[in-house]
């Protein structure tokens, strides 16, 4: 009876998992029939015969966001020059579908780093980036210390730049957030921050996607915060 049970509860995880991971396709990208045969290659253009493998995100409310993403191609033509470049190499973007899939990106890289969950962010950040993201949260856990996040909203996601470099695109995003942030030691004392304190923060987030490669999801490769060198 209990071996039934298992059974069956491994079929749900299954099932709920080949959801999930189709719900992921929809966040930085997708794959269509006109795409150009694939190639196995990560974004800095190395051959990588093994795809990175896909984590799971739940896009909620998407088509709402939507309604607050409008890219006007015509605000800056030299952007609009470089992001025509990177349509021609991949037809399937479109730089306002990529903006609402950037949002919800972040939404779950802030969270997943808040948590310290490492497997998540696995999927979306190259190694140099995720190499940083660990050692802040192994720092963090070192001290006893943890983080409570709290993303009180986007105020506004903005391209601020575009470009293609051989065969892959690099596509840097502005996010200016309202949030707060709470770093607490191991007796839950607030070491920094303040709860009733809402901050205003903009990170500047570059996102890359080798366009002739197999996996068509998008990983960000650099973060600043505005201000900083």
């Amino acid at each position: 009876m209990g071996e039934g049970i298992q059974t069956l509860d491994i079929i749900l995880f299954a099932m709920i998992a080949a959801f999930l991971v189709l719900r992921l396709r929809s966040v930085l990208g997708k794959k269509t029939g006109h795409q150009r045969p694939p190639i196995d290659e990560n974004p800095n253009g190395s051959k990588d015969a093994t795809p990175k493998s896909e984590k799971a995100v739940d896009l909620n409310n998407v088509s709402n966001r939507e309604k607050d993403v409008n890219f006007d191609q015509t605000q800056d033509p030299i952007l609009s020059s470089a992001l025509n470049e990177i349509k021609v190499a991949d037809n399937s973007f479109n730089p306002n579908e990529f903006l609402v899939g950037a949002r919800s990106a972040f939404e779950m890289i802030v969270k997943a780093f808040a948590d310290g969950d490492l497997d998540s962010l696995r999927a979306l950040l190259n190694d140099e980036v995720l190499e940083d993201f660990s050692i802040a949260i192994k720092d963090r856990e070192d001290a006893g210390q943890t983080l409570d996040f709290t993303l009180i909203g986007v105020k506004e996601a903005r391209i601020k730049d575009a470009r293609m470099d051989g065969r892959t695109a690099f596509v840097t995003i502005q996010f200016d957030t309202e949030q707060i942030n709470i770093t607490r030691d191991k007796d839950a004392n607030i070491v920094s921050g303040d709860p009733n304190r809402t901050e205003e923060v903009s990170d500047i987030w570059t996102f890359a996607r080798n366009t002739h490669a197999r996996d068509p999801n998008w990983i960000l490769v650099e973060t600043r915060t505005l201000g900083e060198d």
